[in-house]
């Protein structure tokens, strides 16, 4: 039995300011890439729905790839390792790389991969596009190069983010208490 239920999750951004910040954080991208190729890397499950909705934005020539990893376990606490269920990626030796995550809080995930990037490829540019970024929960020294919104110590579920499997559905991001 599922021990948190839809009436106990509060809105924290809105599905209106969700698409104004990616907007803003597409029109960045724009300027920052300027016409030029980009392999933008979604981290599957939960960055799907944010990295579909900031693709739209983009006007550069685009490749989109997927992978899986996670730090969840069950439940709200992340399990401290890094757990890379699907990493395969095309050659991106000399490539603009933009990695799209929904959220930053401990960083292990993402520094996990900016580390495997950088171990296995030589990029052109690699740049971290984060819709949230809860630096409270930080154990490593890594900070995204874009990010949506700060977010303090709450449990986020919504556009994306789950419980368990649950709310990725949520057009908002909300929190519970």
């Amino acid at each position: 039995m599922l021990d948190i239920k839809l009436e106990d999750i509060k809105t924290l951004f809105t599905e209106e300011q969700l698409q104004s910040k990616i907007k803003e954080l597409a029109e960045e991208l724009n300027k920052l890439y300027s016409g030029e190729e980009v392999y933008a890397i979604c981290v599957l499950k939960g960055a799907v729905m944010f990295a579909m909705d900031l693709v739209k934005s983009l006007d550069m020539p685009l490749k989109i790839e997927f992978i899986r990893l996670s730090s969840y376990g069950t439940g709200r606490n992340t399990t401290g390792k890094v757990n890379a269920v699907d990493i395969s990626l095309p050659d991106l030796n000399d490539k603009n790389v933009l990695i799209i995550e929904d959220i930053i809080d401990t960083g292990l995930t993402a520094k996990f991969l900016m580390d495997f990037i950088a171990c296995n490829f030589k990029t052109k540019s690699t740049k971290f596009c984060s819709l949230l970024d809860k630096k409270i929960s930080r154990k490593t020294e890594i900070e995204p190069d874009y990010y949506g919104f700060h977010v303090d110590d709450k449990f986020v579920v919504g556009y994306g983010l789950d419980y368990e499997g649950y709310y990725r559905n949520l057009k908002f991001i909300g929190y519970v208490e």
